[in-house]
């Protein structure tokens, strides 16, 4: 990711799961080890589009969806892709399968967040954020095969462990809007109704 989505998701995140609207460049820039002009930069689509607001209280957020579908719009996941393969196995098998210190988003994401929600549909794919270590992991336990790839490999960023084993709102929102799957948008429509609510 580039440090603008960094920033995004990180106000995204204090907004959505903190109720937290304010924040400051100056504390953004300190956290994250950016430049204040990083900042500002990262600030100026939100500002244009009328998502956030820059002033003398800070960085207030007006419009929560207007910013997701920015993020979600500018990502590019196919990118982030550093491996894919076909597990062989059923999605609740692959996830019971998968090592340690891997990070969950999209699909598995929303189960493991919600246990007690139901699904808007079945899946067959998993996405998981994993490191250079991790991979090897996963690679031993699920070589590359030429069938059609059920699980994907995302390269994380430095900061995103800092959220813990599952991805923060706003990434997986970011995720499943970028995935193909018909059944993607069903995940992504409930859950930011669940998030506007």
């Amino acid at each position: 990711m580039i440090k603008k989505e960094i920033i995004w998701r990180e106000l995204l995140f204090q907004a959505i799961e903190k109720k937290k609207f304010n924040n400051t460049q100056k504390d953004l820039a300190k956290k994250f080890g950016f430049s204040l002009s990083t900042v500002f930069s990262a600030l100026k689509i939100p500002r244009q589009v009328g998502a956030v607001n820059v002033g003398g209280k800070g960085i207030q957020i007006r419009d929560i969806e207007k910013f997701i579908v920015l993020w979600a719009t500018m990502r590019n996941l196919s990118k982030e892709v550093i491996y894919k393969t076909n597990t062989g196995l059923d999605t609740l098998q692959t996830e019971k399968s998968m090592p340690n210190n891997i990070i969950w988003t999209a699909y598995s994401a929303f189960r493991l967040k919600y246990p007690k929600k139901p699904l808007p549909a079945s899946y067959d794919k998993i996405y998981v954020y994993a490191n250079k270590t991790i991979i090897k992991q996963i690679q031993k336990r699920f070589p590359k095969n030429k069938k059609e790839p059920n699980l994907f490999i995302l390269k994380p960023d430095p900061y995103l462990k800092n959220y813990g084993k599952i991805a923060p709102l706003p990434q997986i929102l970011a995720d499943l809007w970028n995935i193909k799957d018909w059944y993607a948008s069903d995940f992504y429509k409930i859950l930011l109704e669940k998030i506007k609510n």
